[in-house]
């Protein structure tokens, strides 16, 4: 009886050990109570009574009619992590090495373990990527940076401010009203010219004869070829360079204009800035004396083409005083008209003796005849100055010419002479405003900020353009990246 127990107790203890020699690699078979079930060549094992048959290797456990086995309620099914023949876990699914496996030691939803990711390391890519950032960002901003501050000139800026005034207009010339029109007025803004002024190829030119420019610009040149002006420049590489070393601010609303100039020291920039005052000033008194000289030519014209029309007419006037030997038409008709007013008069004092003398005297009487005769007389009279006013018989009393004529054309003489002598005297007024004009300076300018004298140097401004060349590099080197991927990965 014992040696039967042993017997049976040596093959409860070999029969797991033959169950985990024959179970497939990577799985782990489960053992019952006491004892492993006994299969024959080819046949699955069956589970014990009571509990759930384990799918093979690749396939999930599937329930009664395909659906999913359920776990019995408060039980949490383990399935351990297989293990090499050195006794480590082995990664499963591709774990730990970027592939959308879990995070080290987490556990799945049925409870299973997951293995520990292996430490990420530097690939290929990861040190070209690298290296470019190198060469194209920290290399150039070093080199940028060193020479902002070791090689770049120091430069010394200094600053003026003017603007343009113009007299206010008063007195007379309110007076005068529309005639101050006439002596002229700017069509543009003054601002706007001595802007262009200040940057144009004149003022260069005459700046670099008063203070050598460019001794001055050029002397740095071997030590700062960024900065500073190259040797033997033409008259347009100097412009160029001027207009990068004199910043000009315009407000055209308000007309105010601010100069700053840099130059490679103090008393170079404040003698730029005094030149450019000056010669800004002297710009301002050439566009007066130009502006005067105009306003006097034009008024002169202006006069002495009023002188020739009031010529002209007074001209005509005389001519046809002349050739119809009446001085003024509209006087000789009223004198006309006055001589046909008393013959009227007379005519009627006439009839009125003749009607007395019938009530008196007989038809043989010698006053009647003498009446009757004056009557006619008169009569005749009217006749022949009604005719004269139409009539261009000389014999019967006329001129030469009907009266509506004459009188249209001496109306038409007069407006011109009169038109002709309010144009002189507006003329004349003009002449006047002109003159008085001249002879003060209308325009004028006014700095409200001195040419300064700096002290220290603010410019080249190395803080702000090295932070501008590393953010400049950083962009490129991130577009040239993203473009690098963009057409690997499509690759």
């Amino acid at each position: 009886m014992n040696t039967s127990n042993d017997g049976a107790a040596a093959r409860n203890d070999t029969a797991p050990k033959q169950a985990e020699a024959a179970a497939p690699e990577g799985e782990t078979p489960q053992t019952p109570k006491g004892a492993q079930p006994q299969t024959s060549k080819g046949e699955k094992p069956r589970a014990p009574e009571g509990e759930k048959p384990q799918a093979p290797k690749g396939e999930k456990p599937k329930g009664p009619k395909g659906e999913a086995p359920q776990t019995p309620k408060g039980r949490v099914e383990t399935i351990p992590p297989a293990r090499d023949g050195g006794g480590r876990a082995k990664v499963a699914g591709g774990a730990g090495q970027g592939g959308g496996g879990k995070p080290a030691g987490s556990a799945d939803l049925d409870g299973s373990q997951q293995p520990v990711a292996r430490p990420a390391r530097m690939q290929r890519r990861h040190w070209g990527l690298g290296i470019s950032f190198v060469a194209v960002v920290l290399v150039p901003l070093l080199a940028t940076m060193l020479y902002l501050w070791i090689f770049a000139v120091d430069q010394y800026a200094s600053v003026t401010g003017f603007t343009i005034r113009q007299e206010e207009g008063g007195g007379a010339s309110e007076l005068l009203g529309g005639l101050a029109s006439l002596a002229g007025s700017p069509v543009s803004s003054d601002a706007d010219i001595l802007y262009e002024f200040i940057q144009s190829q004149e003022i260069v030119r005459g700046i670099d004869d008063e203070l050598d420019l460019v001794s001055h610009y050029t002397a740095p040149f071997p030590g700062d070829p960024v900065f500073t002006l190259w040797p033997d420049p033409t008259i347009e590489d100097l412009q160029a360079y001027w207009q990068g070393k004199v910043q000009i601010t315009f407000n055209q609303s308000t007309g105010l204009i601010e100069v700053q100039t840099l130059a490679f020291d103090p008393e170079m920039a404040h003698a730029i800035n005094r030149e450019i005052v000056a010669r800004s000033q002297q710009m301002i008194n050439d566009l007066n004396l130009q502006a005067r000289e105009d306003a006097m030519r034009y008024a002169n014209a202006d006069l002495e083409e009023a002188r020739d029309r009031l010529r002209t007419a007074r001209g005509a006037l005389t001519a046809f005083r002349t050739r119809t030997q009446i001085v003024d038409p509209e006087a000789d008709m009223q004198g006309r008209m006055g001589v046909m007013t008393n013959l009227q008069q007379q005519l009627a004092e006439a009839l009125i003796e003749y009607d007395l003398l019938q009530q008196t005297a007989n038809a043989q009487d010698p006053r009647v005849r003498q009446v009757e005769q004056r009557i006619e007389v008169i009569r005749g009279r009217i006749t022949d100055e009604r005719e004269s006013f139409t009539s261009d018989d000389t014999r019967m009393g006329g001129v030469g010419e009907d009266y509506p004529s004459l009188i249209a054309e001496y109306e038409g003489l007069a407006v011109d002479r009169q038109f002709a002598e309010e144009t002189y005297r507006a003329a004349l007024a003009a002449v006047d405003l002109a003159r008085a004009k001249a002879q003060r300076q209308s325009r004028y300018l006014a700095t409200y900020i001195p040419p300064t004298l700096p002290e220290m140097s603010e410019f080249p401004r190395r803080g702000i353009i090295s932070a501008m060349t590393g953010l400049f590099l950083v962009l490129l080197w991130s577009v040239m990246a993203l473009v690098y991927y963009s057409i690997r990965d499509r690759g």
